[in-house]
């Protein structure tokens, strides 16, 4: 280790979290530590598919880390930023100088009596338990998905092209990003694959029972597997550790995704807020806010002023069985328009950005700073945001949809 090197900690190795932690060793005075609760990368966007059966969703990290990053498989509990120190669950602590807050996004958890009854898939080890029940369960069996986000819809259709009797409880709207012309689409591909979707004002869960869910309207819906995919939440960590964060929990940062609270930590991924106006959490937005974060970084360490963000949203892909995809366009602003992609090319697509999201960090891993994303029309940006009543510099925030790419 050089005589005059940077300690940087990145905790979270999600997407976020290796491109950030892959950018940072474009120098070499800085050393790199990425802290992660498991010593395997969870390729989140293939969830869906381990409950289907289909994939395992997990990516050795010695295929996309940088060889010199030093990876500490362990949970962080609390940031001392007076210190600049972080305790880790084992009670062992990192010191740092530099840090990225790269944690992501869980399940949300479900308020409603019997919530303990439904299963949640967005975590790894939450899929592997969905999926264990599901093989114990026979075919003919009721499965109920609750929520009709990215990861609701491509749960129920995996799993209703594996045969399974799926009921797909939507809320008031089937996936609201969607344009209404995309939805109408979508809900016809859900019908042939025989989903039955329930939506509409009385189409929400009140209560879970051990063979049936509630619904607002009064309805009963017969259910052996009630799996649950509405919503998403936040670690605590940075609430817990006293730094500022938004009613989500996110921390809040200014437009370079630097904490409001300290210089020296920065945010990437789903667990940031610039501006408390955070992008769609996604997996789209996920690379390019890890490589912005170790950019403000190197440039703090360089003694150079960190630039604004500056990231274009403008589609989302999602599976619809195994064979077919939509990709719903939008605005570089993340506002879905009347246009999408679908069928087999909807589907080599989405099949395509899977395997590009891993060479993306590969890449970067083997060659720090290459990685380039795409960014907005600034005076498209201005316009919208003037139509939106929102203030110039500031994002509109688009409805999280869940793991979506």
């Amino acid at each position: 280790m050089q005589a005059n090197t940077t300690n940087v900690v990145v905790i979270g190795g999600g997407y976020s979290g290796v491109m950030a932690a892959n950018r940072l060793t474009q120098r070499d005075d800085v050393a790199v530590t990425l802290i992660n609760p498991r010593p395997t990368f969870v390729h989140r966007i293939r969830l869906h598919q381990l409950v289907g059966g289909s994939n395992d969703a997990v990516v050795d990290y010695s295929e996309i880390l940088a060889d010199r990053i030093r990876l500490v498989v362990g949970t962080a509990t609390h940031i001392d930023a007076a210190e600049r120190t972080i305790t880790l669950a084992t009670g062992d602590s990192v010191d740092y100088d530099h840090l990225i807050y790269a944690v992501g996004s869980r399940s949300a958890e479900p308020r409603v009596p019997g919530a303990e009854l439904a299963h949640r898939v967005a975590t790894l080890d939450e899929a592997q338990r969905a999926r264990s029940i599901i093989e114990a369960t026979p075919v003919d069996a009721p499965v109920t998905v609750v929520g009709a986000g990215a990861t609701g819809l491509e749960v129920a259709s995996e799993l209703a092209e594996e045969g399974r009797n799926v009921t797909l409880v939507a809320g008031a709207v089937l996936n609201p990003y969607l344009h209404p012309r995309i939805r109408r689409k979508v809900a016809r591909r859900l019908a042939k694959l025989g989903v039955t979707v329930l939506a509409g004002p009385g189409a929400k869960v009140t209560a879970v029972r051990r063979d049936a869910v509630q619904l607002a309207d009064g309805r009963t819906v017969p259910s052996t597997v009630t799996l649950w995919t509405a919503g998403f939440s936040l670690p605590e960590l940075a609430a817990t550790s006293g730094l500022s964060t938004d009613a989500d929990g996110r921390l809040l940062t200014d437009e370079t995704l630097t904490s409001v609270d300290d210089v020296r930590i920065v945010a990437a991924g789903d667990a940031a807020a610039p501006s408390n106006l955070p992008l769609r959490m996604s997996m789209q937005a996920a690379n390019p806010l890890g490589a912005h974060a170790a950019d403000t970084v190197l440039r703090r360490i360089a003694g150079q002023e960190p630039a604004p963000i500056d990231i274009g949203l403008f589609f989302q892909c999602i599976s619809l069985g195994r064979g077919v995809a939509t990709v719903q366009l939008a605005s570089r602003q993340d506002a879905a328009n009347r246009f999408a992609i679908g069928g087999r090319l909807g589907a080599k697509i989405k099949a395509d950005s899977l395997t590009k999201l891993i060479d993306e960090l590969a890449h970067e891993g083997h060659e720090p700073g290459s990685y380039s994303w795409p960014v907005k029309n600034p005076k498209r940006a201005r316009q919208v945001l003037a139509r939106r009543g929102a203030t110039p510099g500031r994002r509109p925030v688009a409805p999280s949809e869940g793991a979506s790419v």
